[in-house]
């Protein structure tokens, strides 16, 4: 007979466990301990196997009847319950995995982000921090919201180029360019791990725009630059900004590499500014491994260093910042002062001194162009093309830098009739 709800509550334990048939292969049973567990018996290829279906009371009589057909079903379409099971179970293993990965912010397994974020961290020792975090930042930004937590395996080239495109609609066509870049690396690093079989990145660089090499704006004509170093010169901002000015047309460094100098890196008696290699632009193993990068200093760069150690000498910086000494003045501050003296940035920024030394030493000076090279810290390949040529100049720069600094002194001096 099937059973009944009174029947089961009223079935009381044995010193051996005991059985309750239902129906159709379905029974309860009761430890000795007194607890009672359903369970199913079938056979499927040629084999009896048995599941189980829940404990009474949390499972009731009824519930065990339809968990019961449930598990027929599938044996009536061919299939193991006990397999279909256990498959549920790894899915719910998975998505508690996932869901876990989610709620600590981590991109699902397997995905494109987590195969990308797998690949910076295998390379980021390579590069210099401010380089990689400029990767980073590109992927997160412009990549990782619109496929990050696609599986690596299932982004396509079309799918691919969309995100590309939603960058080059920006007007950023170097951007997308380096973003493409960035994702071909990924996923060759994917098909080196085995995540996918090829590189749906590799034939795209044809399907966006080619982007426009567009130089820093430098002033090249004698007259204007001579206008704009008056205007430094009249310059009513802070003596550090007025210094900084004054002193980036004369040492074809980086508004950068500038700002962050520290005074124990000058011998102003001997005029040489001995800049760290970890400072210059450089890759990874140039910054660790490199040689410092020598600036010998013309009369009137040392006579403005001496002028402005009597206000930040007490300070590590010697273009220190405004409100807080220990550290360095803004990076916005050369190009601000620069507008703030009528100069536009189509026309000039601090970074475009170097194109005016570069351009107007070697047309109105007669300037070697390696000797200027070496000046700006450029590789220069030698005449065979084989190796660069590691040729400091340094005599040669030294001279360089006096007349280039005499010639901006007369440019200055020139006033229009």
């Amino acid at each position: 007979m099937p059973l009944t709800d009174t029947a089961i509550r009223k079935a009381q334990p044995g010193p051996k466990p005991r059985k309750l048939a239902d129906a159709k292969g379905l029974y309860l049973e009761i430890s000795p301990a007194g607890g009672k567990w359903w369970r199913l018996k079938y056979r499927i290829a040629g084999k009896e196997k048995r599941i189980s279906l829940g404990t009474y009371p949390e499972t009731g009589l009824r519930d065990a009847r339809e968990k019961a057909d449930s598990a027929r079903e599938l044996l009536a379409m061919g299939q193991d319950p006990s397999d279909q099971r256990k498959a549920e179970k790894a899915r719910n293993v998975v998505e508690d995995a996932a869901a876990a990965r989610a709620e600590a912010g981590l991109p699902p397994e397997e995905s494109f982000e987590h195969v990308a974020r797998e690949w910076f961290d295998t390379r980021k020792d390579e590069w210099a921090p401010s380089y990689g975090e400029k990767i980073l930042r590109r992927l997160e930004v412009d990549v990782f919201p619109w496929v990050g937590s696609e599986p690596i395996s299932s982004i396509t080239p079309p799918q691919l180029l969309t995100v590309l495109r939603r960058i080059e609609a920006r007007g950023v066509v170097e951007t997308a360019h380096r973003a493409l870049e960035n994702c071909s690396q990924v996923f060759r690093y994917a098909v080196a791990t085995g995540r996918v079989q090829s590189n749906p990145a590799r034939d795209l660089k044809d399907a966006l725009r080619k982007p426009m090499v567009k130089h820093f704006p430098a002033i090249t004509d004698p007259a204007r630059l001579g206008e704009l170093l008056r205007a430094i010169d009249a310059y009513k901002g802070t003596h550090v900004v007025r210094a900084a000015l004054a002193l980036l047309p004369m040492v074809l460094l980086r508004p950068g590499e500038l700002r962050k100098a520290r005074w124990e890196e000058f011998d102003l008696d001997k005029a040489v500014w001995t800049v760290p290699a970890e400072r210059m632009k450089r890759e990874k193993a140039g910054k660790l491994f490199g040689k410092p990068h020598v600036v010998p200093l013309a009369t009137q760069a040392v006579a403005v260093l001496r002028d402005l150690h009597a206000l930040t000498g007490s300070s590590p910086y010697v273009f220190r910042g405004e409100r807080h000494h220990d550290r360095p003045m803004s990076d916005a501050a050369v190009n601000a002062a620069l507008r703030a003296m009528g100069f536009s940035a189509d026309e000039v920024t601090g970074h475009g001194f170097r194109a005016t030394a570069r351009t107007m030493m070697a047309e109105r000076l007669g300037v070697a162009e390696s000797v200027i090279e070496a000046q700006l810290a450029h590789s220069v390949k030698d005449s065979l093309g084989r190796a660069y040529n590691r040729t400091e100049y340094i005599s040669e720069r030294r001279s360089m830098m006096q007349l280039w600094a005499n010639y901006l002194d007369g440019l200055s001096e020139t006033k229009p009739a």
